[in-house]
């Protein structure tokens, strides 16, 4: 199916594509890593700075499937990420108020936003799969529909914590930069 995509469009238009996509993921990957330090340095409770945290989080999600979006062309479908912006503008906007309520509240948003955007990324790196380094987007859909379960699980222990979103974060990181790293090897490859 997604070879239908980038037959419609020339090599450079697809070219383009991926190095914005690639692009991207270095950005995604950057954001994580600095996104979950600052998560783990304030958020033992929730305060001011730990619910802005938890807000801008998925709110950056939006921006990059903004950007995933404007970049794709007719390269790539365009359905998933038009999921994606509004499952993550909810999740900032269910954050904000889960915040109010305490720690699990939060932890069961997130959890319900990482299974759903797991779902998402799923399908959007199957429907990708020909453009090469998805394998990384794949298995990191599966682990976050997997996560998603145990934030939700752990909403209900006897310690939730908001640590567990931040190593949830720099796991996801790993994977963009996985992606953004074979991505870059493809394309010196085809040169």
């Amino acid at each position: 199916m997604s070879s239908s995509y980038t037959a419609t469009a020339g090599p450079a238009a697809a070219a383009d594509s991926t190095k914005t996509l690639r692009t991207l993921y270095y950005v995604r990957f950057g954001f994580a890593l600095v996104w979950a330090v600052l998560m783990m340095a304030i958020a033992k409770k929730i305060n001011p700075g730990a619910t802005a945290l938890l807000v801008i989080y998925p709110l950056f999600d939006v921006a990059a499937a903004v950007i995933d979006f404007r970049s794709s062309g007719t390269t790539r479908p365009k359905t998933p990420l038009y999921v994606n912006m509004a499952l993550s503008l909810l999740t900032a906007i269910g954050l904000a108020v889960a915040a109010g309520s305490g720690i699990p509240s939060v932890l069961r948003v997130w959890g319900a936003w990482a299974i759903t955007a797991g779902i998402v990324q799923l399908v959007v790196a199957i429907l990708r799969y020909r453009l090469g380094g998805q394998w990384p987007m794949i298995l990191s859909g599966g682990i976050s529909v997997l996560a998603g379960g145990s934030f939700i699980v752990m909403a209900g222990g006897e310690k939730p914590a908001l640590t567990s979103v931040a190593g949830y974060a720099i796991l996801g990181g790993i994977f963009f930069l996985i992606s953004a790293i074979r991505l870059q090897r493809l394309a010196t490859k085809g040169r």
